[in-house]
């Protein structure tokens, strides 16, 4: 099926007369036309730019009248100059004014104007697709409940102790996180590799310090115990086997002392274990909150997204996952490493990249897809006040007056990619405020108090305690 309808032409850039056509395939066409009288004048800029670059004896460079040029090479190079340079801009007004949310560059066909007259042109571009989705009032996600367990705080509190733990030699096969002593003797190609054959060698069991079958070997060996197996060498450019013999002479496992406030006292500025106790929870409270909170935002985002069912057209995903690589480029630029220099450390290459964004950079489109059809739905549109805050905040540090900021949007046609940005945030808080959050057994999660509770504390700042993660660190 195909809808015509000619709109009133609304000057941008200059004034066009424009018919759209509604194609398959998610294309419309653009029959675009300028008069006569208009078009000259863009022909008589294309005379003056091609007037720089001509040497003719008797004028100076650049100071040679058009009627000497179009007597001299005619009228048909200042044309095709013109029609070259304004046509973009023509078709930019075109789809400005008839707010058309292309996603494809256009493929041009000029119908008249070519030699003289009225200039008229067609355009063909995918536009984006709209999508209907059904539930987007009713998502619920599940998230950990936003609280530390016992385990994760014994945990915690062992890390803590284990900086004044002593081993001791225990009776019983190996476990992770014993040390064990061992004479090891590593052979690759039948010959000894050095840094790898020692006696008295201390490691502990589970680090994955040296090759991941040491370990698996290790757990459940007794002293006295002699192993021999072979591992893949950790160096790929390495072909062949290692070859290790073990023998195990010692197992000991690590013994924490309790907390006391005497350790607590020596080691940090709390006074008892319970003020320091308090204070880890607090500080792994604040953090699971934060964690949660931003969360359930992102699976909100993820769920609403989910709700697409229909695939998103390919150039869409193909923009986005440019832009996500061209993202993480910069952040590694920003960590003083190359994106050519990554590819190399990860042994990736540009096509591999592509092609593991792209099942991101699908979800990304599509979550984008459900705002646009989620702020249609329930009519969050871009009001006159929206934008104006909008051009407000812009405006600032830009050493530009307002009047100006606006007239240089409206030119570069930026006007309809801001009020489609203004309504899919509106659309972000619309979801945000009524996504129900819970736990892993169904406990409803109060939102806004966990929005309170990733706050960090005001005297954050000024306090001048140890924490618990700073002995760490020490």
């Amino acid at each position: 099926m195909r809808a015509e309808r000619v709109i009133r032409p609304t000057p941008t850039l200059t004034a066009v007369k424009t018919t759209v056509e509604e194609l398959d395939d998610n294309k419309v066409k653009l029959s675009i036309e300028i008069e006569a009288a208009e078009f000259e004048i863009e022909v008589a800029k294309a005379f003056k730019k091609i007037g720089r670059d001509v040497n003719l004896p008797g004028f100076r460079k650049g100071k040679v009248p058009r009627k000497v040029l179009e007597a001299r090479f005619g009228s048909g190079m200042a044309r095709g100059q013109a029609l070259e340079d304004s046509i973009p801009d023509y078709f930019l007004t075109a789809i400005g004014d008839q707010e058309i949310d292309m996603i494809s560059p256009p493929e041009y066909d000029i119908t008249s104007g070519i030699e003289e007259g009225d200039l008229v042109f067609d355009a063909v571009v995918v536009v984006r697709p709209s999508v209907d989705i059904s539930g987007y009032d009713s998502i619920t996600v599940e998230i950990p409940a936003p609280a530390p367990t016992d385990e994760e705080i014994q945990e915690r509190i062992d890390s803590f102790l284990g900086q004044f733990g002593e081993l001791a030699s225990v009776e019983r096969a190996a476990a992770d996180d014993d040390t064990v002593t061992m004479d090891i003797a590593t052979t690759h190609d039948g010959e000894e590799v050095e840094g790898l054959t020692a006696s008295e060698y201390s490691y502990k069991v589970g680090s994955g310090g040296l090759v991941a079958e040491l370990d698996d070997n290790l757990r459940g060996a007794s002293i006295g115990d002699k192993l021999e197996f072979d591992a893949e060498h950790p160096d790929p450019d390495e072909d062949g086997k290692l070859s290790f013999v073990i023998e195990i002479k010692d197992i000991q496992e690590q013994v924490l002392p309790e907390l006391t406030d005497k350790v607590v006292a020596d080691a940090t500025d709390f006074a008892t274990a319970d003020e320091w106790r308090a204070d880890l929870v607090d500080q792994m409270t604040n953090g699971k909150a934060a964690q949660s909170n931003n969360l359930w935002r992102e699976k909100a985002a993820e769920s609403l997204g989910a709700l697409v069912d229909d695939e998103p057209p390919t150039t869409l995903i193909d923009t986005e996952v440019r832009n996500q690589v061209e993202d993480m480029a910069r952040r590694l630029q920003q960590m003083g490493i190359g994106f050519e220099q990554y590819m190399q450390m990860t042994g990736t290459s540009v096509d591999d990249m592509f092609e593991q964004m792209r099942e991101p950079a699908t979800a990304s489109v599509k979550v984008d897809q459900a705002l646009r059809a989620l702020a249609t739905a329930e009519g969050l549109n871009a009001t006159d006040d929206d934008l104006d805050n909008e051009f407000n905040e812009l405006v600032e540090g830009t050493g530009m007056t307002l009047e100006d900021l606006k007239a240089q949007i409206s030119t570069k046609n930026q006007l309809m990619l801001m009020k489609a940005d203004i309504s899919k945030r509106k659309a972000v808080d619309w979801l945000l405020e009524r996504v129900q959050v819970v736990d892993e057994d169904g406990n409803t999660i109060d939102k806004d108090a966990l929005e309170l509770a990733a706050q960090p504390p005001e005297d954050d700042q000024e306090d001048d305690h140890d924490h618990a993660s700073d002995t760490e660190e020490e």
